[in-house]
């Protein structure tokens, strides 16, 4: 194993409990423990920046926000606050981690380190699990958006959505194997090409609101029916506010349905061990989240419903929504707003897909140098370019595997539970990541001049009590009720293998060392 994988002595818990958070904890230079650290210190501040913006905005805020709008109204603000506050506290806990051993390559390193290899072996390959579903839900999604894309200019590429799938992987696969520079590079223009539209989209509402815009009826482009006209004004938004306009359940379930629009935030905490100075770049970048939730969250919906009222919004015959983005420009009298709005969603699902890519690969070489087995230890290899390469290659391979799995009828609807499923495993990690932080702080590995969380007993606590009742409200639909149940059998029968294998392999070593 290397060296730089495994808990360093230095660095080890205090016993299984830790001890007191005494400062007993020394801050090791980063020079120092990157000495086994293989990759390549390649991301920059601004890398970073907006790794943490493309983090934070994926597709679901131009396609899906409509949905969630409708479930609650304006009060979907309240929600988008609240949550963005527990994600932060989230990736405050994961930074003084990081902090702490900037030479991780993932926070989920610390989850071994302070619970166990038990759980870290759950936590490790669960991870990955869910990072190639999601993967393989991108990839469809990227293609499916393409040829809407087209269709928008009259052009039906139904046909060759295969083709699509291939070439848009085969160029990401490609930015990743060249080096994480160009990963960076990528992933910048992206978050740029995301950031500058809704921006456009906030500014073209307050110019709409400020003149009093009128708008007639239109035909959304993605919506069934003819969209009513109106005006742009405040009033929208204030007129007949209710917390819970269609009921306190539709209420609960939409704190589901926007923690899974923030999810992949914690991505940030992956690129740690390949920043220039981390311990400058990644307090910043972590404490510039909640900025980023107001302005590119809060502020995008707050425009939204400025021009339409959320009353308008209504599900077409099959569930789906229209874009609020695609309305909003439609009612400014953008005719190619859709082929735009389009255009940044498949930059958005690239960029997620781009992510996917990355931290797989990550993730699977961790697992791969951590591996007992000498075979799948040969995945943990890093190229030349200072990349693990083969861990890229063979999480690609598997994501590849989305459109075998989708022309299979029987096999399409496990998977489709499976990948759903997916998104409940990661509230386990982030519930383990947090108890993982608490025991840090009581450990005397904690350091009272690292990167620190505040308050860290309240906000630790209260971050560990929403993700349990986000977990709860999944119960309460019948759509994502199987996921939950799906999630807790993951959870028993892996989880339970992992705590049980690891509890025979140390008697088994006791047992060794005493005779």
């Amino acid at each position: 194993m290397n060296n730089n994988q495994s808990a360093r002595p230095s660095d080890q818990p205090n016993g299984s409990t830790g001890g007191q958070a005494n400062g007993a904890g020394t801050l090791t230079s980063v020079e120092n423990l990157d000495k086994d650290n293989q990759m390549a210190r390649g991301l920059n501040n601004r890398h970073v920046q907006f790794i943490a913006i493309g983090g934070t905005i994926g597709t679901g805020l131009f396609l899906g926000s409509g949905k969630s709008i409708a479930l609650t109204g304006p009060s979907i603000i309240f929600v988008y606050i609240a949550v963005g506050v527990i994600m932060f506290l989230l990736m405050r806990a994961i930074g003084e981690l990081m902090y702490r051993d900037p030479s991780q390559h993932t926070f989920i390193n610390f989850i071994k380190r302070y619970l166990g290899n038990g759980w870290g072996k759950f936590a490790g390959w669960s991870y990955w699990i869910v990072l190639v579903l999601i993967g393989m839900s991108e990839i469809t999604a990227v293609s499916t958006y393409f040829i809407t894309f087209f269709d928008t200019f009259g052009i039906n590429l139904i046909h060759w959505k295969w083709l699509i799938e291939l070439c848009f992987l085969a160029a990401l696969v490609t930015i990743n194997l060249i080096a994480v520079k160009a990963f960076g590079e990528a992933e910048f223009w992206f978050s740029m090409i995301k950031i500058t539209l809704i921006c456009a989209m906030i500014a073209t509402a307050v110019v709409m609101v400020v003149i009093g815009y009128h708008y007639d009826a239109v035909q959304i482009t993605g919506q069934d029916a003819v969209s009513p006209g109106g005006h742009a004004g405040i009033d929208n938004i204030t007129n007949n506010f209710s917390i819970a306009p269609n009921g306190w359940l539709a209420f609960l379930m939409s704190f589901q349905m926007v923690f899974y629009a923030y999810e992949m935030i914690e991505f940030v905490g992956v690129t740690v061990s390949e920043t220039q100075n981390p311990r400058k770049v990644l307090p910043k970048a972590v404490n510039e989240i909640i900025v980023r939730v107001l302005i590119f969250y809060v502020g995008a919906l707050l425009a939204i419903m400025a021009i339409v009222p959320w009353t308008t919004f209504k599900p077409n015959a099959d569930g789906s929504f229209a874009s609020p983005f695609i309305m909003v420009f439609q009612y400014a009298g953008l005719k190619w707003a859709a082929a735009l709005v389009f255009f940044v969603v498949i930059t958005a699902a690239s960029s997620a897909l781009n992510s996917l890519l990355y931290s797989a690969g990550r993730h699977l070489y961790q697992l791969a140098i951590e591996s007992e087995s000498p075979t799948f230890q040969k995945v943990g290899k890093v190229s030349n370019r200072q990349v693990p390469a083969r861990a890229i290659l063979v999480s690609a391979a598997l994501i590849l595997l989305s459109p075998v799995i989708n022309a299979i009828p029987g096999v399409s609807g496990a998977f489709v539970l499976f990948a759903s499923a997916s998104s409940a495993v990661i509230i386990f990690i982030y519930v383990l990541t947090m108890i993982a932080h608490r025991r840090y702080r009581r450990s005397a590995d904690f350091i009272p001049d690292g990167f620190v969380m505040p308050a860290w007993k309240f906000t630790n606590t209260l971050a560990i009590a929403f993700f349990v009742f986000v977990y709860a409200t999944l119960f309460l639909a019948d759509d994502t009720r199987g996921s939950a149940i799906a999630g807790l059998v993951w959870l028993a029968v892996f989880g339970g293998y992992c705590l049980l294998h690891e509890r025979f392999q140390s008697r088994d070593l006791k047992a060794a060392l005493e005779h």
